[in-house]
């Protein structure tokens, strides 16, 4: 009997036709109750902190406050809902509009626009606060903190660190390097320099020449992901007073967490963990995973997420069907054309990114180990010669892929279906 799954891609949806037979598992985020509305959920965390007196019992009128909050790109946060919440925390313990700092944790992003300040700000503040953006070049407005055991040298936010208190905002999902995001990422890489930005990503590389990527680097480990434990002591370094995090799911907040930066981030990664961490039985010999149609797919750069996480259900040696459109062509910046296109084997990729790391690099990079170690096969609007030196394969249309796949390895696969896999991350049990 053949099972139809309609798949996003890009704007638009393609239709998945395959043998019920062979399908293991459709791996879909786990069933989320709403008993509570978005502004409730972000009134209780911050009524009952983890770890941590309430916000406003923490500070004092004539105390300097910096807030930092997310870029543009991570809007889907509602920082104009749980932002102005917070702010009446601080009123509430008596600090003054006017000692209060908002700060973009640009990492290494690009500048935001002042629209885009007022976007995140929300229609309660913008016209209260302004929006200072974090940068990470600007070596006079950087201060170091020390040096984490790993070696990473912490080049702080000047501004941000001559606050009396810091207060962390943000958002919690999978991150393919760092574990999660949220929590001590809006210290590092949020609001650090571009140089401890590098030097704790490069822990993304296994120590020993031409095994690739770190293991233990990846989407959904915390105890010996190394640079999850390295941002932690970096943030551990720039001592925040309080921190929110939200939780996303169906397009809301599905939940929120406050307190004490490290606490209550542990319990956000376990709600995250609640609803996209989905469990399966076995890895498959074909997995096909969407990222989630636009703007997850409007490039290359951006779906890097779903093939980390298709990987994780994927049998080594086993075939990968990845639905990004990518009208935008690969993204990142040039370093990801030139990890992608200027190299002929991995190896000689690694040696390039192990002598000048960028996250660019290691984005390109990622992509053709991949390929070197499954069948990888992209739908995709992107030109089918452009990756012809990566070993990646390029075709139009779902239809196409499965006959490709068909030919080499048999019609008898057994196969792990992602809806959304840029969000939802397979736990092998």
């Amino acid at each position: 009997m053949e099972k139809q799954i309609v798949l996003k891609y890009g704007h638009e949806e393609m239709l998945l036709k395959i043998a019920e037979k062979n399908i293991l598992q459709v791996i879909e985020s786990n069933p989320v109750t709403f008993d509570k509305t978005e502004t409730e959920m972000i009134q209780a965390a911050l009524e009952e902190p983890i770890g941590s007196q309430r916000l406003s019992e923490l500070v004092q009128c004539g105390q300097r406050v910096c807030v930092v909050i997310p870029d543009i790109t991570r809007a889907w946060q509602r920082t104009d809902l749980y932002l102005p919440l917070v702010v009446d925390e601080l009123t509430r313990g008596g600090v003054r509009d006017e000692d209060i700092l908002f700060i973009c944790a640009l990492g290494t992003h690009r500048p935001q626009t002042v629209a885009e300040h007022r976007a995140l700000l929300g229609p309660k503040l913008a016209d209260r606060f302004k929006v200072v953006d974090h940068d990470c070049y600007d070596r006079d407005n950087l201060v170091y903190c020390g040096e984490t055991s790993l070696g990473t040298p912490v080049w702080l936010n000047k501004k941000a660190m001559e606050c009396d208190h810091l207060v962390l905002t943000g958002g919690i999902v999978y991150h393919f390097l760092a574990g999660w995001s949220g929590g001590k990422k809006y210290v590092l890489p949020g609001i650090s320099s571009y140089e401890t930005v590098m030097a704790n990503h490069a822990l993304s590389l296994n120590p020993t020449r031409g095994l690739g990527p770190h293991p233990d680097v990846r989407s959904g480990n915390d105890d010996t992901n190394l640079i999850h434990l390295d941002m932690l002591e970096a943030a551990s370094l720039a001592k925040p007073t309080f921190l929110f995090n939200v939780v996303t799911a169906e397009g809301r907040i599905a939940g929120a967490v406050a307190g004490h930066y490290q606490a209550a981030h542990d319990k956000g990664r376990e709600l995250v963990d609640g609803i996209d961490g989905v469990k399966i039985q076995e890895k498959a010999d074909l997995v096909i995973a969407s990222a989630g149609g636009s703007p997850k797919d409007v490039n290359l750069y951006q779906s890097i997420k779903t093939l980390i996480n298709a990987r994780e259900a994927t049998k080594p040696g086993g075939t990968m069907i990845i639905l990004t459109e990518s009208p935008e062509g690969l993204g990142g910046n040039a370093e990801v054309q030139e990890m992608i296109l200027g190299y002929d084997t991995v190896l000689e990729r690694e040696d390039a990114l192990r002598a000048d790391y960028s996250i660019s690099k290691y984005v390109g990079y990622y992509f053709c180990e991949s390929a070197e170690k499954f069948n990888l096969i992209l739908v995709s609007s992107l030109d089918p010669h452009l990756l012809e030196k990566a070993n990646i394969k390029i075709v139009k249309t779902l239809d196409e892929a499965l006959a490709l796949v068909y030919e080499k390895c048999g019609k008898d696969l057994q196969t792990h279906i992602m809806p959304h896999g840029a969000n939802t991350l397979p736990r092998l049990v």
